[in-house]
């Protein structure tokens, strides 16, 4: 299968397509447009997760991202080990793009880069993962013409919401400008992912498939999504029993949820917080009779100074 940006002829007739496709050249009955729409449900309930509403604002703990990075990884490995078993068959051969979207290297890079060399050794499937791998096997091998849905689902996101997680990923979790531990965000070989997203659409509805098949297709994609937001409904319930993380070198911040020892506040409350802490120190001292004599002073002062200035 050629790239997107190649043809056998020389380059110019695919390039021509690639940049001329427009998605007003869509009717109603055309895959894309039934996907887009069948989806719309499914997609908004994937965006309300608490997991991904979580990821959006920034509060990401590094041991979760790094979580959700392995069921990427075993994902991708499923889905692209079967798209490249049926890449030769005529319902998948012209969405096939290896070059282009393969994720599979990137995220063993990324893996690499939070796991060591020995990240195979160290990481494991989740069960909703693995559900989620399953079904995609299952599709590959007999109803290859379903794995469609499951391509669309991914890369198309990858290439849309994706590149604002990768933002706010590098950001939240302070990772290098290098892009080290968000490669799977990367796509190295699209130069216009607009373009790319309109010719996939475009090789999407040239598939030779019926009514019928185009309606199975649209239930297998909110099948996917379904997978994906028991992914993330697994990936929120271990976030909430993780310890909390230092905010910008401040102190840590509960919300009630998880180990209550590893808040500093709750720890000098049950007298097990460590001696050097420096939330444990200024509570010790603001508890001194002196001490509060001086700022009870202090505050009868402003207190006098705030009533002068109304007045």
């Amino acid at each position: 299968m050629p790239s997107a940006l190649d043809s056998p002829e020389g380059g110019e007739e695919d390039i021509l397509r690639y940049e001329e496709v427009k998605d007003n050249a869509v009717s109603p009955m055309d895959l894309s447009e039934l996907l887009k729409e069948g989806t719309k449900e499914s997609h908004d309930r994937a965006e309300n997760t608490q997991f991904v509403k979580d990821f959006l604002k920034g509060r990401i703990k590094k041991e979760l991202f790094k979580l959700a990075t392995v069921a990427l990884y075993f994902t991708y490995s499923a889905l692209e080990e079967e798209m490249d078993r049926i890449k030769d068959n005529p319902v998948f051969a012209p969405l096939y793009f290896p070059v282009e979207l393969h994720r599979r290297e990137a995220l063993a890079k990324d893996l690499k880069y939070f796991y060591g060399e020995d990240w195979k050794e160290k990481i494991q499937c989740s069960e909703a993962t693995q559900q989620y791998v399953d079904r995609i096997h299952h599709v590959g091998q007999h109803e290859p013409e379903l794995l469609v849905a499951h391509a669309y689902t991914r890369y198309m996101g990858d290439l849309s919401g994706g590149q604002v997680l990768k933002k706010v990923a590098q950001r939240a979790l302070k990772l290098p400008s290098t892009e080290e531990g968000i490669q799977f965000y990367v796509f190295d070989n699209i130069s216009n992912a607009q373009q790319f997203k309109q010719l996939y659409r475009a090789r999407m509805n040239a598939l030779d498939l019926d009514k019928n098949t185009k309606e199975r297709i649209v239930e297998e994609a909110n099948k996917a999504f379904r997978f994906n937001m028991q992914v993330f409904d697994e990936l929120d319930k271990i976030g909430r029993s993780l310890a909390e993380e230092a905010q910008d070198g401040g102190f840590p911040v509960h919300d009630g949820k998880g180990d209550i020892r590893k808040c500093p506040y709750h720890a000098d409350k049950l007298g097990t917080a460590s001696p050097g802490c420096p939330f444990h120190a200024a509570v010790g001292l603001a508890r001194q009779p002196l001490v509060q004599l001086v700022l009870a002073a202090c505050m009868a002062v402003a207190a006098g100074a705030a009533a002068w200035y109304i007045l």
